[in-house]
């Protein structure tokens, strides 16, 4: 009960920090979508360029992240942004350059062969052949990278409360200097329903972006 007296007393900060969660993760998965998916359709044109970029990607993402973001302190003090939004908003590119880069390189690879010796037939280029047929057919792959991202960097921005970013990660942060359970236990379950909701808005929006012939052979 005390949980839920504290939750409804401050629903207008929790709701303040939210959106200050919210606000890292949509801009830095924004930002990491329009990199990352680029660099995914680039290496496969080279095997050996995705083997390097894959095995980059896979170092980055075990870097534990408060080390990441105390690596990021002087570095960014340079620019008068050593703590902060800046710092959190970096760290989640990072961290969400693997699954994008490799659901979008193994999309696109794995594009049946006859439909590209289709698009050859019908007198596509190359360019013509990855905007019409690879990408409408990698979307789906594509777009289960970006939900990994989003979810997993959810996590992380809690963490980035330690660096004064603010979110939801701030009542999990105080709860532990505290020792005061209800916000520990407010910040936790705040951040783990925020992450079911991400998630399903990106099914969603998955579902408009995917092709409506392959909705419904998925659905078959």
């Amino acid at each position: 009960m005390e949980v839920l007296t504290f939750a409804y007393e401050n629903r207008d900060l929790i709701a303040h920090r939210a959106l200050e969660h919210v606000s890292i993760v949509a801009v830095a998965i924004s930002i990491a979508v329009l990199t990352a998916v680029p660099i995914g359709l680039l290496i496969t044109q080279s095997r050996r360029a995705a083997t390097i970029v894959l095995y980059l990607a896979s170092m980055m993402i075990t870097v534990p992240s408060i080390a990441l973001f105390g690596l990021m302190i002087p570095l960014l003090s340079l620019i008068g942004h050593g703590i902060g939004y800046i710092p959190a908003v970096i760290a989640v590119i990072l961290y969400s350059q693997l699954p994008i880069i490799r659901n979008t390189y193994t999309a696109i690879v794995d594009v049946d062969p006859a439909l590209r010796e289709a698009g050859v037939g019908m007198g596509m280029d190359a360019f013509q052949r990855l905007r019409q047929v690879e990408i409408p057919l990698a979307i789906p792959m594509i777009m289960a990278g970006v939900r990994t991202a989003a979810v997993m960097n959810i996590g992380v921005t809690a963490i980035a409360a330690y660096i004064g970013a603010g979110g939801l990660g701030t009542f999990i942060e105080r709860g532990i200097s505290q020792s005061d359970p209800r916000q520990l236990i407010v910040g936790a379950v705040a951040v783990s329903l925020l992450a079911i909701v991400v998630d399903l808005l990106l099914v969603l929006i998955q579902k408009l972006l995917t092709s409506k012939g392959l909705s419904l052979g998925a659905a078959s």
